[in-house]
């Protein structure tokens, strides 16, 4: 079984937007959540801070913990080319604030935009699973 730790931001605006970067997966693009997976050796609040910074062009500060999602995807749901086990995910969720910065897009990245969405919204769009479940955690959902 393989094992991916990644670190998510909510992060919303006075306006009560959610900003959400764009999965550019040429079989599965969808909306996600600014974040990403752990360098080796990396803390989870070092990974979210790098990762927002690399999608969106925002530096952001770490509010709280918001919680641990785990999950088990079966072999045959994975999407990575060459993958042949289960994948354990652990999707570690922090709320986030904007401290500096401009939007920016990502380039040669795992996203190819970011944007800003009214949380009515949400529902509306092809969105990744993390998301959901981060906004739930947030009490934005």
């Amino acid at each position: 079984m393989d094992l991916r730790v990644a670190a998510y931001a909510v992060i919303t605006d006075d306006d009560q937007r959610v900003l959400l970067a764009h999965w550019n997966d040429p079989n599965h693009a969808a909306w996600t959540l600014p974040g990403g997976g752990l360098d080796p050796g990396e803390d989870p609040a070092d990974a979210v801070l790098r990762e927002v910074l690399e999608e969106t062009g925002y530096s952001v500060r770490v509010d709280a913990l918001l919680g641990i999602h785990s999950r088990v995807i079966p072999a045959a749901r994975r999407i990575s080319a060459g993958a042949v086990g289960p994948l354990h995910a652990l999707r570690i969720v922090y709320r986030a604030s904007v401290v500096s910065g401009d939007l920016r897009f990502e380039l040669d990245g795992s996203t190819d935009r970011a944007e800003w969405f009214p949380l009515e919204t949400i529902p509306e769009l092809k969105r990744v699973e993390v998301v959901d479940v981060a906004l739930g955690m947030a009490g934005l959902a």
